[in-house]
């Protein structure tokens, strides 16, 4: 029960704060701040890969299982007390936004603390926020290779006198956008906002079907 109280109130800290972001970033958006509609400039290197993780119901999946949809791929941990709330909560925005327009697009959060987040865990978790999303989890190796393939930075964080579970993640914010090849189409992080995310989706949708 407390684990659910914390993380409602985490959500609604996470709404209120993308509502307050929300000015600022449309301005910014229209002022041609970063490329794509992406705030934070671009990534250096190829983006995306092989993986094979477990799905928030158990089942092994790999990236090939997700080839024909477009993915909308989030690296965070059910732990996380701001960052990752906020960008899930984004997400599911986004994914309101797109509507039925998004029915080919699979919105996926993978965990970077899979030690902690078992699909159980997971199963639980992103609930809270889209009935579409799915949540990833695996072994650590498994999870690594998938960080990996999509740059993303994370590191475990002690503080004097916790215990060996009790740690924090700093990790990368970013959120992609993938096509139906797995192919790497954009990215965006924080202070983007949802309208924005899913126009720049839609324009790459439209692309993709032509």
């Amino acid at each position: 029960m407390a684990m659910k109280v914390k993380l409602h109130r985490l959500i609604l800290a996470a709404l209120v704060s993308l509502a307050l972001s929300a000015p600022a970033a449309a301005e910014l958006a229209e002022s041609g701040v970063g490329s794509g509609g992406t705030i934070g400039g671009p990534i250096e290197g190829e983006i995306g890969g092989p993986f094979t993780l477990v799905d928030h119901h158990g089942n092994t999946v790999t990236d090939a299982d997700f080839r024909g949809h477009f993915m909308f791929i989030y690296f965070g941990y059910t732990y996380c007390p701001d960052v990752c709330p906020t960008s899930a909560v984004m997400m599911a925005q986004t994914m309101d936004q797109l509507d039925k327009e998004g029915e080919n697009v699979i919105p996926i959060i993978i965990t970077i603390d899979p030690e902690r987040d078992t699909p159980e865990i997971m199963k639980g978790y992103v609930a809270h926020f889209h009935p579409r999303i799915v949540g990833l989890s695996g072994t650590l190796a498994q999870v690594e290779v998938a960080a990996k393939a999509y740059k993303v930075y994370a590191e475990k964080v002690f503080e004097q006198g916790w215990g060996v579970d009790d740690y924090f993640i700093y990790h990368s914010d970013v959120i992609y956008f993938m096509g139906p090849d797995g192919k790497y189409l954009d990215h965006f992080r924080s202070g983007s906002t949802p309208k924005v995310m899913a126009a720049r989706m839609r324009v790459h949708m439209t692309a993709a079907h032509q």
